[in-house]
């Protein structure tokens, strides 16, 4: 197996970020998938190599990108204005070089996931896949105040929310264009990692390659 390409730091209005590319297998490549981390991870969180699997087994180039204040060594995310500018300084620069002629998909885990939700039709995706979407914080589902549904509502692409069916954070709903996959287990998504690679890559491929 060929080693994984060396990562990319990319200079943002905030600071570098890095972003580690892991090519398609094979040579039949349908797409590019930008993946961004949860507040306080990292891109090895163990949803997000799955996730990575079943798309290069799909035929897409997968992008797991470091924002700039984990680049930096801090763990406290930064405000979101600031997550929004780099994720889409990123994709420029990408889009510039490495996924000039490919449909873009782009999603991430928790915070990742809401990165790429608001900033899905700036940067022109295709799709938004949500990894342990984080609905409300804890303990604060009947305060409409602090609810993360209009994130959600304002993508006018498919998306995709895989979520934990005892995530704390709550379970999104269903709606137009939006499909949930609830599998075992809480935020962390490590109940079922055979099955979020199968739903991934089944909505992948149906999302890149249905009527093309």
């Amino acid at each position: 197996m060929a080693a994984n390409p060396d990562p990319i730091e990319i200079v943002t209005s905030h600071g570098p970020a890095r972003v580690h590319p892991r090519p398609a297998d094979g040579t039949a490549r349908i797409g590019a998938l930008l993946l961004g981390h949860g507040a306080g991870g990292g891109v090895g969180a163990p949803d997000l190599m799955a996730a990575t699997s079943a798309a290069r087994t799909a035929g897409l180039d997968v992008y797991l990108v470091e924002q700039p204040y984990r680049v930096a060594g801090r763990r406290a995310p930064a405000p979101a204005r600031q997550l929004d500018t780099a994720w889409l300084e990123v994709l420029e620069h990408l889009r510039a070089d490495l996924v000039a002629d490919v449909p873009l998909v782009v999603g991430g885990r928790s915070s990742g996931a809401r990165v790429a939700c608001r900033t899905a039709a700036d940067g022109g995706a295709r799709g938004v896949l949500c990894l342990a979407f984080p609905l409300h914080p804890p303990g604060r589902a009947a305060d409409p105040s602090k609810s993360r549904l209009p994130e959600l509502e304002a993508v006018s692409v498919p998306v995709l929310i895989v979520q934990g069916e005892r995530d704390p954070f709550g379970m999104p709903p269903a709606g137009p264009g939006r499909t949930i996959v609830t599998q075992p287990g809480d935020h962390s998504l490590k109940g079922d990692l055979p099955g979020l690679r199968a739903a991934v890559g089944q909505w992948l491929s149906d999302l890149l390659t249905v009527g093309t």
